[in-house]
């Protein structure tokens, strides 16, 4: 695991940052509801052939989406729906699951080039690359910002990478293990993850079920499902107190649980259905919204192919 950049500290990276303007444009921390939300608009576009499956809020009016087309990060306003490309990547990169940290930097999955990226929302520089693994065939899938690191899937490998959150440090290889099923060689295990309720681990939905992780051992418990069998092409995840969003791209919908207090079991509560839904992969919150975007996976995936955003109230 090696990195390509010197990772600067969060002081350096919020004493470079120039300009009231940059600071509001950033969009960070954790998201509030905000005053004439329902006027904005419920659905907006990206660029063609973008190929977006990862999505990000702040605590400002912001939503930052990666390609998978070139690793490129597009950026739009919720309140106008009009936004442009704040990070660009390169033939042969990917920006997959994205997070934004309280701080300005966004932490993101790089797909099967198995990295993890950090790049600073203000301006769109990248700042460091982690290489997580050199396995033959890996796909960095997602990530969640808990405690003191960014806790990132990888989809082909039953093992969970931190990276340490806006200061120097080494990454974490925490190996799956306990009840913990891996998905045959070439198909997807580990996706979207959040953090459990009360801290001590996360949450890992994985081959149509969820499981609780913890971060000091890497043991996997199944999450007992009650009122449905199964998240069927669960992909991300959103958790809202004791409250879980699964976002099942193929089936176009997003089951809603309700968590225990160890995170133990989960009893499904209802599910949101729009027909907008067009794969739509990962969600993120902002005020009493859920902004989704559309992967399009059942479409060609060219250069042509329209992709947008859709909201649904929470």
């Amino acid at each position: 695991m090696t990195r390509n950049h010197p990772q600067p500290s969060r002081r350096t990276v919020l004493a470079g940052a120039a300009g009231a303007a940059f600071a509001v444009a950033a969009g960070t921390g954790t998201a509030q509801a905000a005053p004439g939300a329902a006027a904005w608009p419920s659905e907006f576009p990206l660029p063609d052939g973008w190929l977006p499956e990862g999505i990000t809020t702040g605590s400002r009016p912001y939503a930052y989406m990666g390609s998978r087309a070139d690793g490129s990060i597009y950026r739009t306003d919720l309140r106008t729906g009009e936004g442009g490309v704040l990070h660009k990547g390169a033939a042969g990169l990917a920006s997959i699951g994205l997070k934004l940290d309280g701080d300005g930097l966004l932490y993101v999955a790089g797909g099967a080039g198995g990295t993890a990226k950090v790049v600073d929302a203000r301006s769109g520089e990248l700042l460091t690359t982690y290489q997580l693994t050199r396995n033959a065939a890996p796909f960095v899938n997602d990530v969640v910002l808990h405690r003191d690191r960014a806790w990132f899937t990888d989809s082909r490998d039953a093992v969970l990478y931190g990276v340490p959150r806006g200061r120097e440090g080494k990454v974490r290889a925490l190996p799956l293990t306990g009840e913990w099923v891996q998905a045959p060689a070439g198909t997807n295990s580990a996706n979207g993850l959040v953090a459990t309720p009360d801290g001590s681990g996360l949450i890992v939905v994985n081959a149509g079920q969820l499981y609780t992780v913890g971060i000091r051992t890497g043991h996997a418990t199944r999450v007992a499902l009650e009122g449905g069998s199964d998240v069927t092409n669960g992909d991300g995840l959103v958790r809202l107190g004791r409250t879980l969003y699964v976002v099942q791209n193929r089936l176009n919908k997003i089951t809603v649980w309700d968590l225990d207090r160890n995170a133990t079991t989960a009893t499904l509560r209802r599910t949101i259905t729009d027909p907008r839904f067009d794969v739509p992969t990962t969600a993120a919150r902002f005020g009493n919204r859920l902004y989704l975007v559309n992967a399009r996976f059942t479409s060609p995936q060219t250069p042509e192919t329209t992709f947008n955003a859709v909201a649904v109230s929470l």
